[in-house]
C-alpha cells in the first residue's frame, strides 16, 4: 500500500485528504520509504530534510482535520533543485566548488510560495554542475540514473527532480530550465514538465545564464502541472522581469481539448538528425490530435539551426557563473566545463551583441509562426536515454554533442515560449519517449490545455520496475 500511495498523483492525494481516506503524515512517510530504499540507486535527492518534513507533514495533518487547509499544496510532498535557495539548507550547485559556502538565509521565491502553501519539502534533488549540462552527474555528488534502466541517464540538469518523480520520492518537483532542463529530463523519464513563458515564475536570485533560464513544474500529470503553476506563478517583488501576476486558475479550461486548432507538426525543425524509433513513435503520437478535432498539418518553424547562437549565450552564462571564483576553485571544475568557460572567456562584445540580435529574430519568426499555427509539435528529444556518466550518446566529450540530441528544446529558451512534455509511449528497450507541445508567448494556458487533452487520452504506465 505504501508504494501505491507513493505514486498517487498530488491532485489524487489531495482529494485524499480532503475525502479523509489519507493523511498527509502517510503520504510523506511514504515518499521517506521510497528515498531509504531506492536513493541509494538512482541517486535523486542530495539533502535530505526528513525530521522537517515529517513535522510539515505532522501540522498539514492537523489543518486538515479542522477542515482548514493552508493552501494549493498543503501536505504534498515536494522537492527543490539544488540550485535554488532553501533556508536552512546548503546550496551544492553539483560543485566541489561550493564546499564551505554557508547555508542560505533566505527562500527563493518558489520556495516562500511552497511554504505559504503547505507543501511538505522533503529535501534537494541533484543537479550537474551549476547547472550547465543536459544530463546529471557532477563531481559533488556523483551519477544519477534512470529508475527505468539504472544504467541510463535520467537527463538533466534537473535529472535528480525527474529521477525522484519517477521512482515516487514525492509526488510534485521543482525544476529548472535554461537549455530544456525541465523538458529533458521529463522527457527521459516518462513525465510531463512544463517551461513556462519567461517570467511567468519569480526567481531570486537572478540566474547568470540570464533570460535563457525558466524555473517551472515538474510532476506525474498534466493537471498537477497547473497546480504547482498556479502556487509558483504568485508574485514576487524581487524578480524584475516577472510578469505581471494573472489572478489565474491554470487547471481553469484544461479539459477543454484541442478541437478547431491549428496544429504544426515538425519531426525535425528542418534539420535535426532524430532516432529513427524516436521518429516513428511521436509521429504516430501526434495522430491523436486529429482525432480529437485539430487541424494538424506537417510545416517546419522556418528557422535555422540556432546553436552558434545559442552556445554563445550558454558558454558566457558559464563564464558568468563561475567569473567569482579563484584559480583553485576553477581548477575543481569538472574538465568539460572548465574547456567551455575557457572558451566562453573569448567572446568578445560584438559576438554577444550579434547573438543577441539572432536571438530577438528567431523570436520574431516564431511570433510570425504563431499568427498561423496555435500550436507547434516536435519530439522532446532525438535519442533514447543513453547511457549514464555521458555527455552523449557516442560518449563523446565534446561539450556541443549534448545540444546534438536536444535540439527541440533550447530554441524555445531563447524565445521564451511556453513548451510542455509529455509522455507518449516506450522504445522497445522499455525507455520513455516525450512529446514536446509549443506555444505562443504567454499562453502557457493553451499548453497545458493541449498536453492534458493527449494526457487524457493516452495515458501512460509510468511506474518504473526499479532493480539492482
Amino acid at each position: 500500500m505504501t508504494d501505491e500511495i507513493a505514486y498517487m498523483t498530488a491532485t489524487q492525494v489531495i482529494k485524499a485528504y480532503a475525502d479523509k481516506d489519507l493523511s498527509p503524515v502517510e503520504v510523506t512517510g511514504a515518499a521517506l520509504d521510497r528515498i531509504e530504499k531506492h536513493n541509494g540507486k538512482v541517486n535523486a535527492f542530495c539533502f535530505l530534510a526528513a525530521e522537517e518534513a515529517i513535522a510539515a507533514a505532522h501540522a498539514s495533518e492537523e489543518r486538515w482535520s479542522r477542515g482548514e487547509p493552508l493552501g494549493l499544496m498543503d501536505g504534498v510532498p515536494t522537492s527543490i533543485k539544488d540550485l535554488n535557495y532553501v533556508k536552512g539548507w546548503p546550496t551544492g550547485r553539483g560543485s566541489l566548488t561550493t564546499e564551505g559556502d554557508p547555508v542560505a538565509d533566505v527562500d527563493a521565491p518558489l520556495v516562500s510560495r511552497f511554504r505559504e502553501s503547505g507543501a511538505v519539502l522533503l529535501g534537494k534533488t541533484t543537479t550537474p554542475e551549476y547547472g550547465w549540462k543536459g544530463v546529471t552527474d557532477s563531481p559533488l555528488t556523483g551519477i544519477t540514473r534512470n529508475p527505468w534502466d539504472l544504467q541510463k541517464t535520467p537527463g538533466g540538469s534537473s535529472g535528480g527532480a525527474s529521477a525522484a518523480l519517477a521512482s515516487g520520492m514525492g509526488q510534485l518537483a521543482q525544476g529548472s530550465d535554461g537549455g530544456g532542463s525541465i523538458r529533458i529530463p521529463c522527457g527521459f523519464s516518462g513525465l510531463p514538465g512544463l517551461k513556462p513563458s519567461y517570467g511567468r515564475v519569480p526567481v531570486y536570485p537572478a540566474s547568470p545564464f540570464g533570460t535563457l533560464s525558466h524555473v517551472g513544474p515538474m510532476a506525474r500529470s498534466v493537471e498537477d502541472l497547473a497546480l504547482m503553476l498556479n502556487v509558483m506563478s504568485l508574485p514576487d517583488s524581487r524578480d524584475w522581469l516577472a510578469l505581471p501576476w494573472l489572478d489565474q486558475d491554470w487547471n481553469q479550461g484544461i479539459n477543454g481539448g484541442v478541437e478547431g486548432l491549428r496544429i504544426a507538426w515538425s519531426p525535425n525543425l528542418g534539420y535535426a538528425d532524430v532516432d529513427p524509433e524516436i521518429a516513428r513513435i511521436v509521429a504516430e503520437a501526434v495522430s491523436v490530435f486529429s482525432e480529437l478535432g485539430a487541424n494538424v498539418e506537417a510545416c517546419d518553424p522556418g528557422f535555422d539551426d540556432p546553436t552558434p547562437i545559442f552556445c554563445t549565450l550558454w558558454w558566457a552564462g558559464c563564464v558568468s557563473a563561475t567569473e567569482n571564483m579563484t584559480e583553485e576553485q576553477k581548477a575543481n571544475l569538472e574538465p568539460a566545463l572548465q574547456g567551455v568557460i575557457q572558451e566562453g572567456g573569448d567572446i568578445g562584445l560584438k559576438q554577444y551583441l550579434n547573438a543577441t540580435m539572432a536571438r530577438a529574430a528567431l523570436g520574431q519568426v516564431m511570433n510570425h509562426f504563431h499568427d498561423e499555427y496555435h500550436l507547434l509539435v516536435t519530439p522532446t528529444l532525438a535519442v533514447p536515454a543513453f547511457d549514464a556518466g555521458q555527455l552523449d550518446p557516442a560518449g563523446d566529450d565534446d561539450p556541443l554533442r549534448w545540444l546534438r540530441w536536444t535540439p527541440f528544446s533550447y530554441p524555445f529558451n531563447m524565445t521564451g515560449q511556453p513548451a510542455v512534455t509529455v509522455p507518449c509511449g516506450f522504445t522497445d528497450d522499455g525507455l520513455p519517449v516525450g512529446l514536446q507541445i509549443v506555444g505562443p508567448m504567454h499562453r502557457d494556458d493553451l499548453v497545458l490545455k493541449a498536453a492534458r487533452a493527449f494526457e487524457a487520452v493516452r495515458p501512460q504506465n509510468m511506474r518504473p520496475l526499479i532493480t539492482d
